[in-house]
């Protein structure tokens, strides 16, 4: 009964929309104090103690390095890159912003970063060239959702810490799904803009020289995910480790090599950065008591017994969590959600034979799906709160990307070589 209470608690806090780590922990304390059997003081400990974890130094690690990443000057390197790639195509502006979002998932991490900055710096230019501001918003929230696959994704450490996955495997296994979901998407951006009478930027495709001009100036920062991914394989430095050279290599582009980072910048970034991690942390830090409540009770295992009883194949059971994980994504921050649940799925995972890292890419696109999704979507709300688009118009305009995104999804769960050929390929 207290462990449905506590349950229950948790669903009424997050559906009235109280803060998440506030809606954990709260529910958390909850069955501690009705528990007689159990010391409250004891989720003071398992809060504390969630973050006493070498492989959680990741996260500020490689928040802080993308947030430097914006004072160095190499988003308008990265958006001229871009821009040559893809701007003789109809929609060009748009393409832009596709392929700017997968360039720039190697460096920030995050989707709702990635979706603010864009809607600073190109969703204006986008309108001012013609595009309709709600188009403009959903080709932005649309195209953050590739940042959070692509390493080094801050999903993806979050998942292999909580699940004891090889974040080095992790980070490979995102580079295909992420890629795929960027063509698919000019796929559809390209079908628009047609229809629409978008124009490319430019009259004529780039020349060899012009390309090879702009992959120069970006070259240092696209070179980023290449260190951090081929220095882990090779052992060179751990996950954890890499996010501290992700700082440095920033420092070095911002300070040296483009010399455009001042110290204003690195006060402002730091600050940025606290907030961003503290945002974060305090969420991994309520899961962390929440997840002992899970682990105490048994839940995992019951609820594996319980799925297994009635679902003995790996194909029906990834169409049932990716059906939950959908309408769970709608209403629960995705960092949140896999904290939580995480711990409950990985015994069903293992007992059906389904490839952990496999699983962390399916789990991790739904609920990249799921912030773009209303009625709570983070990256909706980021993104028409920033370009003052309407909330009815941006879903209207978003239903391509919804329909690309779930074929997308549906190719992940059921061919899993598209996440782990790479992983497969340079760690065995």
């Amino acid at each position: 009964m207290i462990v449905g209470l506590t349950f229950a608690l948790l669903l009424v806090l997050l559906f009235i929309n109280a803060p998440v780590f506030a809606a954990i922990l709260g529910s958390s304390i909850f069955y501690f104090v009705a528990n007689d059997s159990l010391s409250w003081m004891m989720v003071v400990q398992r809060t504390i103690s969630g973050l006493e974890s070498i492989p959680l130094l990741a996260v500020p690690f490689f928040v802080m390095a993308g947030v430097f990443m914006n004072y160095t000057g190499i988003t308008s390197r990265m958006i001229r890159f871009a821009e040559v790639l893809t701007g003789h195509m109809p929609g060009g502006l748009a393409q832009t912003n596709v392929v700017l979002s997968t360039l720039m998932g190697g460096l920030s991490g995050s989707s709702l970063a990635d979706a603010a900055m864009q809607s600073k710096i190109l969703v204006p230019e986008m309108e001012k060239r013609g595009y309709g501001k709600a188009f403009s918003s959903a080709v932005t929230g649309a195209s953050a959702l590739i940042t959070p696959i692509i390493p080094p994704g801050i999903a993806l450490i979050i998942y292999g810490f909580v699940g004891n996955v090889s974040i080095g495997r992790l980070f490979l296994a995102g580079v295909v799904p992420g890629v795929m979901t960027c063509l698919f998407m000019m796929v559809v951006v390209h079908f628009i803009s047609k229809r629409r009478g978008y124009l490319p930027i430019y009259e004529k495709r780039a020349g060899i020289r012009e390309v090879f001009r702009a992959f120069r100036e970006a070259s240092w920062a696209l070179f980023l995910p290449v260190v951090i991914v081929g220095g882990i394989r090779f052992g060179v430095f751990t996950p954890t480790e890499a996010g501290s050279i992700a700082i440095l290599y920033a420092l070095v582009l911002g300070t040296i090599v483009y010399r455009e980072m001042t110290l204003k910048d690195l006060k402002t970034g730091l600050i940025e950065t606290v907030t961003t991690t503290a945002s974060i942390m305090l969420i991994i830090a309520a899961a962390s008591s929440f997840a002992w409540i899970l682990t105490w009770e048994r839940v995992p295992q019951i609820t594996a017994n319980w799925v297994l009883t009635m679902v003995s194949s790996p194909g029906v059971f990834l169409l049932l969590i990716n059906v939950f994980l959908l309408i769970v994504g709608m209403f629960i921050e995705g960092n949140a959600a896999m904290l939580v649940l995480i711990p409950i799925f990985m015994p069903m995972v293992q007992a059906l034979g389904i490839n952990d890292v496999h699983f962390g890419m399916v789990f991790i696109f739904n609920m990249a799906v799921g912030s773009l999704t209303p009625p709570m979507g983070t990256v909706m709300f980021t993104t028409c709160s920033i370009t003052g688009a309407k909330i009815g118009d941006y879903i209207r305009e978003s239903v391509p990307f919804y329909l690309v995104l779930l074929f997308c999804l549906i190719l992940i769960t059921y061919v899993p070589q598209i996440s782990l050929f790479l992983p497969n390929l340079l760690f065995n």
